[in-house]
Parts: structure tokens; C-alpha cells; sequence
């Protein structure tokens, strides 16, 4: 049953991605927004939907309950500003921006609006991450001491048009470690809590047309938690695995097997659990579907404006620690 109606604002990959996915759970009525008329035109005859050039206007023109922000980084809080002091819902895409600045602001006009605000950090919809991270809080192996995370992928074949997008400058959120291990510390965090301080070493090794840090080492401590950090963007296997250590056993997370698994204290070998493999857009539809139920007063599952504010200071001081050759506080970054 159709019973919202939502603005996609930016029509690049990753918001047709969120109009298609939205349109599929047959709960919304969508519109697009971009200022490139030629992608106006392909949302309009690929999926039937009307679009808007102007975000600006078509957020004050107040039709729409929801508006989902698919923009380069620097426009996510100011857009996000505006649609909540129109009175609409809000969804930003990661990361929640390129800096700190407006933040104070943007959780003003959150709690000034009474409206909900999610940012689209996907893993906290993967089921098997879930899985993985209510066992852990059970706490059966005891707390979690050590965190190793390894990450890579043919980049170029998985995003061709990457040189040609917001991905060649850090200063539109491109980069390996705004763009892709973002999503990796956004989740550890939302296990083991937040990043005190960290070290990083990063570098462009291998990947064609761009500048940006391709290859990235972070060292960082979570509380009393160690935590390794790694990813390429280079290699030919597409492999991400994520192993948290404690006294009792632990537990591994292979996300291109969809599955996580434990080796308790003593045991032979691991036990997995498989989740069924996803089609395309599955991970995307149950993440359109989870804010939908949000803005309509269930439970939230995705990740919050507050979570994604800490993981920006990750991205930050990860940047910040590898021009300086330091260990670097996240307390130095200031904001809300």
C-alpha cells in the first residue's frame, strides 16, 4: 500500500539505487531530483517517475514525507538542514558529511523538527551482521578484546565511472577511506563503541585516473578494544572479513560469503551461519523498508544521526592522523 511519498535528491548511482529500491517496496510514491537533465530524463523513462531540478524548491513545496539525500558529502547537512525545517523526514546517504561544520546546527533542526533522521550506512540492514552482533552482545565469549578487519576489491570493475564522480576528491567524501572503509568502522563501532584515537597510514598505489588514497592501515583503539584496520582497492579477489577476538572464543564475519561464524575456546573448527545470497538490491530494498517502518513509528534499525557523527570523526582523524604521522584523539574534533 502506497502511504508516503519521497524525494530522491541526486539521481547518480547510488540515488538510483535508493529510487529503485524505494519504488520496489511498493510502499512509496517517488520523485527524483537532479540538476543534470540528462539523468532527469532516464529516472523519468527507466522508472516512471516524476523529477524535480530544483532540491531547493522542491523541498519547500512540502509535498513529499521523506527526503533521501544522494548528493556529494559537502551538500548532505545543508540539504538535510533545510528538509527538516520544511517538516520532512530525512536519509543521508554516508558519509554524513566531508567535515564537522553545520553539524551543531543539523541536530538542532532534528530535535527542533521532531522528525526522524537515519544515515545509510547499509550494513546495519545485512541480516547475518545482525546475527553476528546479537551473539556477541550476549557476551557468551566474554567481551571483545581484539578486532581485525580486511577488506578489497577490483574497484574499477565494481564502479567504472569512479574517476568521473564525487570519488577522485576527498573534498566531495571521495577516497578509500570516506567511501569504503567508512562502512566497515561504522559497524565495529556499533559492536564495540566508539573510537578513542587512531593511527593511519595511507596511500595511492595502484588504482587508475585518481589521486585519492586507494590503500589504507588504521590502528585504533575503541575503549580498552585494539583494532586493525585494512583495504585495498586494487586486488583482484572482492573479499571482506571482520574477526573480533575475546577470551572465549571468536567470531568471524565473511561478507562476500554472507555468513558469520564462531570458534569457541577448544573448539575444532568454525561454526557458520549462512544467510541466503542477495540479489542486486536486496541489502537496499530491506534498508528502504526499515526507514519506511521508522517514519511511520516502529523501531529504528539504522544507523543514527548521533552514530554517524562518530564515525565521521573516524573518517576525519583518519585523514588528520595520516597527514600528521600520528596518533591522533578523536576528542580534537569538536562538534555535536
Amino acid at each position: 500500500m502506497i502511504s508516503n511519498s519521497i524525494l530522491i535528491i541526486g539521481c547518480g548511482s547510488i540515488g538510483e539505487r535508493h529510487l529503485r529500491c524505494f519504488q520496489q517496496t511498493g510502499r512509496c510514491q517517488v520523485t527524483g531530483c537532479d540538476t543534470s537533465a540528462a539523468l532527469r530524463e532516464r529516472m523519468a523513462e527507466t522508472y516512471g517517475v516524476p523529477t524535480s531540478e530544483d532540491a531547493a524548491a522542491a523541498i519547500a513545496g512540502g509535498a513529499f514525507d521523506a527526503v533521501v539525500i544522494c548528493t556529494p558529502a559537502p551538500l548532505h547537512v545543508p540539504l538535510a538542514i533545510l528538509a527538516l525545517n520544511a517538516g520532512h523526514h530525512v536519509l543521508i546517504e554516508k558519509p554524513l558529511s566531508h567535515s564537522l561544520d553545520g553539524l551543531p546546527d543539523l541536530f538542532a533542526a532534528r530535535d527542533r523538527s521532531g522528525r526522524q533522521v537515519a544515515v545509510a550506512y547499509v550494513y546495519h540492514v545485512f541480516p547475518f551482521l545482525t546475527g553476528a552482533r546479537d551473539f556477541i552482545s550476549r557476551g557468551d565469549f566474554g567481551p571483545v578484546l581484539h578486532v581485525t578487519a580486511t577488506s578489497g576489491q577490483p574497484f574499477q570493475l565494481h564502479r567504472p565511472a569512479y574517476a568521473q564522480t564525487y570519488y577522485r576528491d576527498r573534498a566531495t567524501g571521495g577516497g578509500g577511506i570516506q567511501d569504503a572503509l567508512t562502512h566497515v568502522a561504522n559497524w565495529v563501532e556499533s559492536v564495540i563503541g566508539p573510537a578513542d584515537s587512531l593511527l593511519c597510514d595511507c596511500a595511492h598505489l595502484a588504482l587508475p585516473g585518481v589521486e585519492v588514497e586507494d590503500t589504507v592501515h588504521v590502528s585504533a583503539r575503541h575503549g580498552g578494544v585494539l583494532a586493525n584496520y585494512t583495504l585495498n582497492q586494487f586486488q583482484h579477489p572482492n573479499e571482506n572479513t571482520i574477526q573480533l577476538h575475546a577470551a572465549g572464543g571468536s567470531v568471524k564475519i565473511e561478507l562476500h560469503h554472507q555468513r558469520w561464524g564462531t570458534l569457541a575456546a577448544g573448539a575444532a573448527d568454525w561454526t557458520w551461519h549462512e544467510a541466503p545470497v542477495p540479489g542486486r538490491d536486496t541489502h537496499f530494498i530491506n534498508q528502504a523498508r526499515a526507514f519506511l517502518d521508522q517514519i511511520e513509528g516502529k523501531p529504528a534499525r539504522l544507523c543514527t544521526l548521533e552514530a554517524a557523527a562518530q564515525t565521521l570523526r573516524f573518517n576525519l582523524a583518519a585523514l588528520a592522523a595520516a597527514g600528521r604521522d600520528a596518533r591522533v584523539p578523536l576528542r580534537e574534533l569538536v562538534g555535536n
